[in-house]
């Protein structure tokens, strides 16, 4: 079979010969993370870091959580007059209407780019109003 193997030596032969390429053991993954003996809240021997307090966490003291949430008193309640929903409504519709109109050809003076720019110009200031509505 193999020309450096006798024939009744050719188990052994082939064994020495795929000995090499055979592949290895995956190494096992998982399994214990923390030393053995420590249990949920306590310091455990080896951790070296503060044995004084128990609250401290690589030498600052850590603080005890509230358990009480208080939330941020508001400075003034913010309202917006009325004329800003009426403005963003009148700008979105009529840049909306203008370049509806360039489209159809019903512009005066004939097309020009300019219906197109304060089209979007009314638009974009209509996006711009609908931000600052409280």
């Amino acid at each position: 079979m193999y020309p450096a193997c006798s024939s009744d030596r050719e188990k052994t032969c082939f064994r020495s010969y795929t000995g090499n390429r055979m592949a290895q053991r995956k190494r096992r993954t998982g399994g214990r993370v923390t030393p053995k003996g420590t249990k949920p809240g306590h310091l455990h021997e080896t951790h070296r870091l503060d044995h004084a307090d128990p609250k401290s966490m690589h030498g600052t003291t850590v603080a005890d959580a509230s358990s009480r949430y208080t939330p941020p008193v508001a400075r003034e309640v913010k309202v917006s007059p009325q004329w800003v929903p009426v403005l963003m409504f009148v700008l979105l519709g009529v840049g909306a209407l203008v370049i509806l109109f360039y489209y159809l050809g019903f512009v005066p003076g004939g097309r020009n780019n300019w219906y197109l720019f304060a089209g979007l110009a009314s638009v974009l200031g209509g996006l711009f109003t609908a931000t600052k509505y409280h």
